[in-house]
């Protein structure tokens, strides 16, 4: 049985060989046969811990790639279960962004403000949101 050391994944996926070892025990990549007390891994690992940086860098939590992941095989086809996981995530990111553009809207009038006091200011951002809150 030829295979891969953890540090020899490590080096060929750019990750540390602590984060093999955390990826294992929250069940994101299969558990490595050991052989003399050595985890020994299928070169195909090498895959597997692509697709869980991508999801990572997609903003899915562990439990969330946890999820996609539990019970694949490499013959598994993922994308139904992608897109369980996935719809939800893109309105999260969708409420995000628009979170994000009231920050920048904000942030570039506090940059353009001519106004003589942060008082000011803030008072003049929040008229009208009063009164409308106070209408419904």
């Amino acid at each position: 049985m030829s295979g891969l050391s953890i540090s020899q994944v490590a080096r060929q996926a750019g990750l540390r060989t602590s984060a093999i070892r955390y990826y294992e025990a929250e069940g994101l990549i299969p558990k490595a046969p050991r052989r003399a007390g050595r985890r020994i891994y299928d070169p195909e690992i090498r895959d597997h811990l692509l697709f869980v940086r991508l999801a990572l860098g997609a903003g899915f939590r562990i439990s969330e790639i946890r999820l996609l992941v539990k019970d694949m095989t490499p013959a598994s086809k993922p994308g139904e279960r992608w897109r369980l996981v996935a719809e939800p995530k893109l309105k999260e990111l969708d409420r995000e962004i628009a979170t994000l553009r009231s920050k920048k809207r904000l942030l570039e009038a506090l940059s353009k403000c001519q106004c003589a006091s942060l008082t000011h200011f803030a008072r003049s951002r929040m008229v009208g949101k009063v009164g409308a809150r106070d209408n419904r």
